[in-house]
């Protein structure tokens, strides 16, 4: 867990360089015109409309990972005061009092333990699968959630070939309007914008990579953890012959 909570900087710093070093990147290509540097300014330009949506990406990108780092915790899914709350009401046998604070504070743990409750009638092999079926949905919901990272992941890149492609078109298009007197600074703005996409690409899906990984580590190793919590809270049930 430290390793990942160490990490989060390190990826919201990649996302907010992001562009920056784009441009840095482009400043250190050859000259598109007479007229001076490629600044970030027309870095952006020349990228044209599919390096504006891949910017939109990058936009999305910095907001998801911030809102990740934030809500993937475990103290933020499970509020340590709802656990020893629900821990006393179970300890104490109040059973009903326990389904309607699971009712009312839907969580992970909650969510478990409130289904297992459900099943009392019916054993405590019946209760122990309908928690684990719980905490699998609530696994699946956190996986889920990053999705959009792997999603952005994959249209980042597809975005950049995609500029790539449009950008070497209009190149092959100045070709065939004129021929033999064609000259090289007649083709840079296309040359030029299809590079500058592919970069653009590249520096979504890469962050995106990484992030996705973290934070599938994270949710792994964050549900583990909350699952042997509803766990040991059952576990009661099974020493004290409830349900049976």
């Amino acid at each position: 867990m430290k390793v990942f909570n160490r990490a989060k900087p390190l990826v919201a710093a990649i996302f907010v360089a992001a562009l920056p070093a784009a441009a840095a990147f482009a400043q250190d290509a050859p000259k598109s015109s007479g007229d001076g540097d490629l600044t970030l300014a027309r870095y952006i330009e020349y990228g044209g409309w599919v390096g504006n949506l891949i910017i939109v990406c990058s936009v999305i990108m910095v907001a998801l990972i911030i809102e990740h780092s934030v809500s993937i915790r475990r103290d933020k899914l499970v509020p340590p005061e709802v656990i020893d709350e629900l821990d006393a009401l179970l300890q104490e046998g109040q059973y009903q009092e326990a389904m309607n604070l699971c009712e009312s504070e839907k969580n992970f743990v909650t969510n478990m333990v409130g289904a297992a409750l459900a099943k009392m009638p019916h054993g405590f092999e019946e209760m122990r699968d309908a928690a684990l079926n719980a905490a699998a949905g609530e696994y699946g919901k956190l996986k889920q959630k990053i999705s959009y990272l792997n999603l952005l992941a994959n249209i980042g890149p597809m975005l950049g070939l995609f500029g790539t492609v449009y950008g070497m078109v209009g190149a092959f298009g100045t070709i065939v309007n004129l021929g033999a007197n064609v000259t090289p600074k007649e083709l840079a703005g296309g040359v030029q914008q299809a590079l500058i996409t592919t970069v653009d690409g590249l520096l979504v899906a890469v962050p995106c990579i990484i992030a996705g990984f973290i934070f599938t580590n994270k949710i792994g190793a964050v549900s583990g953890e909350l699952q042997n919590i509803g766990e040991e809270m059952l576990e009661r049930f099974r020493t004290q012959g409830q349900g049976a």
